[in-house]
């Protein structure tokens, strides 16, 4: 059964240009399911598995205290695994065409007030040296161009364009997009490249834009921690991640009268409704200064 699961993941990974992190997630929520089945269920084969025994799992993963939005995103894999099934000849019968996946409040993203966004990307510029000029660097980067924290370590020199102060990017499904930069992202990599990078370089035929100390590529959890680190010294009391710099760059731009399909396209999101969420979070913080300047009796 565990050979139709690996069919499924070259299947997403190859035909359908998921990512690795997509992968990861798919390859382990499937193999749970195949663990519960194995332990908890008698079925020598995916044609035995019917919508009770899908709907017994997903009780088993509530008893076991998964968050809704982890349910769902399990029930999600397992409802692709099985469309796979059918389309593969493997079924005929899929037993997740009627089941409901959980319905998952949707939060508002976190975004940063532009103040701490000035704050963090100040942090960097108290320190000096190579790291002081990096960290600058992919600070700026990240608020200027809306990135993915992947799409931001996979970089390679060849994708910025000083000269155009452009930055290309490859999103989920390999998808490539060009993303304007403003002047200060510009000239902060322009410091990194002359300064910064030359001095972590060890290998004059590496490509990657960032890199750490070893001359290595950036990982996603070194920027993680790089981040993190800056949040501390910049006296941001919110919580930041990654990603909150992403959702800071839309909701700055719509705020300052950004169109919609224009901050679907930066943003890569194949699906204007994603972009969607980030007018809420406008409208929120809209009404939040009214609120203040207009206190209730």
């Amino acid at each position: 059964m565990r050979a139709r699961i690996e069919e499924f993941l070259d299947h997403i990974r190859v035909e359908l240009g998921y990512s690795a992190n997509t992968l990861t997630a798919y390859r382990n929520d499937l193999r749970q399911f195949a663990e519960y089945l194995d332990e908890h269920e008698s079925v020598d084969g995916w044609r035995q598995v019917d919508k009770d025994l899908i709907v017994r799992y997903v009780l088993h993963l509530k008893e076991r205290q998964y968050s809704p939005a982890t349910v769902a995103r399990k029930v999600a894999a397992v409802k692709s695994f099985f469309h796979f099934l059918v389309a593969e000849g493997v079924i005929t019968d899929d037993p997740t065409a009627t089941l409901d996946a959980p319905r998952v409040k949707k939060r508002l993203p976190k975004t940063l007030a532009r103040e701490d966004v000035d704050k963090l990307l100040a942090a960097p510029l108290e320190g000096e040296g190579p790291k002081a000029l990096r960290d600058a660097a992919l600070l700026q980067m990240l608020y200027a161009t809306g990135m993915r924290v992947s799409e931001l370590v996979a970089l390679n020199i060849d994708d910025v364009n000083l000269a155009s102060a452009t930055a290309r990017c490859f999103g989920k499904g390999s998808k490539e997009r060009i993303i304007p930069m403003h002047q200060r992202a510009v000239e902060a990599l322009r410091e990194y490249l002359e300064s910064g990078r030359v001095a972590y370089l060890k290998d004059s035929v590496e490509k990657a834009l960032f890199l750490n100390p070893r001359g290595r590529r950036l990982t996603r959890q070194g920027l993680w921690l790089i981040i993190k680190d800056y949040v501390e010294k910049a006296g941001i009391e919110s919580a930041v991640t990654p990603h909150t710099l992403r959702h800071s760059f839309a909701t700055h731009l719509l705020d300052g009268g950004a169109g919609l399909r224009e901050v679907q396209k930066l943003l890569g999101h194949s699906n204007v409704s994603t972009t969607q969420i980030y007018t809420h979070v406008s409208g929120e913080r809209l009404r939040d200064a009214y609120d203040e300047a207009h206190p209730r009796a």
